[in-house]
């Protein structure tokens, strides 16, 4: 945020110096690709430690990529803000190996909700999933 009132905030240049270290996604070997104003893309390489006890690709990593994609989309517009919402559709599973790319796109960024379409692809371009969600802005982290 702004350290000095005429000072202009710039939420793409702050997330993306602070992608390296963001926790959730340095955890689960997540990585920024591109950010702009309303877009994100972040992709997670399908690791053997994500299956699910069936031998497959646990929903929430799916869901995950998705999820980050989403935040620093909707970050990017409105900083700082919280999912109130998300939606998601799983199309078909992902494979050990497969290289997954989450992209959202804000359709709607405003004073009280911000409204994003997310596509979840794998390296050739088959769809994994699609998800919606929604944001709200916050002025105060309360808990």
């Amino acid at each position: 945020m702004p350290e000095e009132p005429n000072e202009i905030f710039d939420a793409v240049t702050e997330l993306k110096t602070n992608a390296d270290g963001e926790p959730i996604a340095s955890f689960l070997k997540m990585r920024l690709v591109e950010l702009s104003e309303g877009y994100a893309k972040v992709m997670i390489k399908v690791m053997p430690e994500y299956q699910n006890f069936n031998g497959l690709t646990f929903g929430g990593i799916i869901m995950a990529v998705a999820d980050q994609s989403f935040a620093y989309a909707s970050n990017s517009l409105s900083y700082p803000s919280a999912a109130s919402q998300f939606n998601i559709h799983f199309l078909t599973g992902a494979s050990v190996g497969d290289e997954l790319t989450a992209e959202c796109q804000v359709l709607k960024s405003g004073r009280r909700v911000g409204i994003s379409d997310i596509t979840v692809t794998n390296q050739k371009g088959k769809i994994i999933a699609k998800a919606t969600g929604t944001t709200i802005p916050i002025t105060k982290l309360t808990y």
